[in-house]
């Protein structure tokens, strides 16, 4: 083993011509291994992370050994990719391991046991109940909004969720976090990789139109299954020591982020300051409450997998994509509902060309159309285990797809698809390297 990785070091293997990539029926294998990957984590969902390193690793040597890098040939070329990509990995390390921490303080503010003491009492408590998740989405992960609003469907509903109900959670989590740079893990991905929040904001008209569409069926099949039942909770109150943390963190996010893009554009790929910022708040926040710091080794491995996901999809050959029209943005989203979609927005990102605020909608609620095409779907189907049906899912939830392709083609009709340029430079081959990907 010795030696092999020494001749890969100083003899690397010589790059291909463009054009002429390994293929298998004229698809990049990188590609193949990459997909093979996505459906082994949508497959065998008790060895996720374990299947993203195996694919990972795969085609890290794959790339190593026969066709090298953009920065380079050989393990050297690995060197310099990994050396390219470290500031996003690092910001979303950061950042989705801070976030598992906020969402715990939001959680335990009692802010969503007091919520339901605002809901009507008939269906329209249903649906008033996916417009709050919806809500929260859009200032906390999409994740935490969806097990809050699990957590409050559980009690409102004597236990008794209706399937398509658990669906619609999801929807309106995932619809939340699409227009929110700090909604949804792939927004957050566009806005660390230089897309401005304001690119985002209009997946909100499509994500509107989805969330009165799938509440409203939702609703009527959850009260028609199990009517809500609401207790008081007089005594209860919110602690707003853990409010004030849950604002401190976004608001160091954000003031960071957008004072380096305007003010130090040139050091945002330097340092992963946006990350830093989250952990400098909850340090500072220390004194205040304590920190659920038992929560960090769930959230490090499932930030490791979704980080080898990215990291997988930052070596894809993405000139060899379609290009990028809304067309491919809304087939993304169904495509979303099988594979994870934190690699397809990577894949997105390093293409470019996109409508940013369609693009965040499509793959953030076209991974509602089932249980497994989402985190925030795989983290609700572990509180309701009924969930974890496909058939089911598709069945009792089909107001999900109907409502994520009205809501894409009404945005289409009263926006248009408005693709911007590229915003980051790509990065240029080594001489004599002549690889397009």
């Amino acid at each position: 083993m010795y030696r092999l990785l020494s001749l890969l070091v100083l003899f690397p293997v010589s790059a291909f011509a463009a054009g002429d990539l390994p293929t298998l029926g004229g698809i990049p294998v990188e590609f193949i291994l990459f997909a093979l990957t996505l459906l082994g984590v949508a497959l065998f969902h008790n060895a996720t992370l374990y299947v993203a390193l195996t694919g990972l690793a795969t085609i890290s040597l794959y790339k190593i050994i026969v066709t090298g890098f953009k920065t380079g040939l050989g393990v050297a070329g690995f060197a310099g990719h990994l050396g390219h990509e470290w500031v996003t990995l690092a910001n979303l390390f950061c950042l989705l391991t801070g976030f598992a921490l906020l969402a715990r303080h939001f959680e335990k503010s009692h802010v969503p046991v007091v919520l339901p003491k605002f809901l009507p009492d008939d269906w329209k408590g249903g649906f008033v109940l996916l417009v709050m998740v919806f809500v929260i989405s859009s200032f906390l992960d999409n994740i935490a909004a969806a097990l809050i609003g699990g957590a409050m469907a559980h009690q409102l509903f004597k236990a008794k969720v209706h399937i398509g109900f658990l669906a619609a959670i999801v929807a309106a989590s995932n619809a939340g976090g699409s227009g929110s740079v700090v909604g949804d893990t792939t927004t957050t991905m566009m806005w660390i990789d230089g897309i401005s929040p304001a690119a985002v904001l209009h997946a909100y008209v499509a994500a509107g139109v989805a969330l009165l569409i799938t509440a409203y069926f939702a609703a009527k099949q959850q009260h028609a299954y199990s009517p809500m039942i609401k207790h008081a909770h007089a005594n209860t109150h919110v602690d707003w020591g853990r409010i004030f943390i849950v604002f401190l963190m976004l608001a160091f996010a954000i003031v960071t982020n957008v004072t380096i893009n305007i003010k130090f554009p040139v050091l945002a790929d330097s340092f992963p300051f946006i990350g830093a910022a989250v952990w400098v708040a909850i340090i500072l926040t220390i004194p205040v409450r304590r920190h659920d710091w038992e929560l960090l080794p769930d959230a490090v491995k499932g930030s490791v997998f979704l980080l080898s996901l990215v990291t997988c999809a930052s070596m894809m050959p993405v000139e060899a994509l379609p290009a990028a029209s809304w067309q491919s943005a809304l087939t993304l989203g169904f495509v979303s509902a099988v594979f994870d979609n934190i690699p397809l927005t990577a894949l997105a990102l390093r293409q470019g060309g996109f409508d940013w605020g369609f693009l965040a909608y499509a793959v953030g609620f076209g991974g509602s159309l089932l249980w497994f095409g989402s985190s925030a779907g795989v983290a609700l189907s572990s509180m309701f285990p009924e969930a974890k049906s496909a058939a089911q899912w598709l069945k009792h939830g089909w107001h999900v797809t109907l409502a994520y392709v009205v809501g894409f083609f009404f945005m289409l009709a009263v926006l248009g698809w408005h693709p911007q340029a590229p915003h980051k430079a790509v990065v240029a081959p080594v001489v004599g390297e002549a690889v397009a990907h």
